[in-house]
């Protein structure tokens, strides 16, 4: 039978994979979940397939679609013409309806139609074969591209966040005094007499609440990490 095999439909999504670009940067699922779809003749080649793609992906999740379309005269499929004949000349024993009808009827009956199952020709794995080799490279090259781009990407948006994080360091010792200094002017307002000792234990406790120096040494530590892990 002359066929078409279409080459392998294979998308994988979630492509851009950080891990790809040098084995550190990592986003996306952790696992690799594959869904085939092709033709009862190919179920064999499935679990070669599926080793095939995992062995190269690793990770996201990626549908692999494989058609045949049947392009000569010859089908898998056959009429068993001696069992229909038989059928009929029972159904019209039975029956005063037309051939036509007879027809219709007996070709729905058991072994009227005889399917036979083709083995997977080995030159046409071969170029199957390859087809699926060349979709994963195609593949993993734009996982790679994708990959560099959101890396720099990345690191662009870090060094901006450092230098906010540089800027934030620079005016919050004025920030502080400021507070204080409004502080103590709004005390000295209200003209009544207080406990040196006690006000400056309530100022130093109010002001913590403004510092902001565990924030500042967090973000830091975790720009750095991200730059380094």
């Amino acid at each position: 039978t002359e066929k078409d095999v279409l080459l392998p439909a294979l998308r994988s999504e979630q492509l851009a994979s950080l891990d790809d670009v040098d084995g550190r940067w990592r986003r996306g699922s952790k696992n690799l979940d594959v869904n085939a779809r092709m033709p009862s003749a190919y179920r064999v080649k499935e679990l070669e397939i599926r080793k095939r793609i995992a062995n190269r992906l690793k990770r996201g999740k990626a549908d692999f679609s494989l058609y045949v379309d049947l392009t000569g005269e010859e089908t898998s499929s056959s009429i068993n013409k001696t069992i229909v004949r038989s059928y009929m000349n029972q159904l019209s024993e039975l029956s005063t309806a037309s051939e036509s009808e007879l027809l219709q009827m007996a070709i729905r009956l058991p072994d009227a139609i005889n399917t036979e199952h083709d083995d997977v020709d080995e030159d046409e794995w071969a170029i199957l074969s390859q087809g699926i080799d060349d979709t994963l490279d195609k593949i993993i090259t734009y996982r790679k591209d994708e990959g560099q781009i959101l890396k720099q990407d990345f690191e662009e948006r870090i060094l901006v966040l450092e230098e906010l994080l540089q800027k934030v360091e620079e005016i919050d010792p004025d920030r502080i005094k400021q507070v204080r200094e409004k502080l103590e002017k709004g005390i000295s307002e209200i003209k009544e007499k207080v406990d040196e000792n006690r006000f400056e234990q309530e100022l130093i406790y109010y002001i913590e609440k403004f510092d902001i120096t565990e924030e500042k040494v967090r973000l830091k530590n975790h720009l750095q990490y991200f730059s380094k892990a």
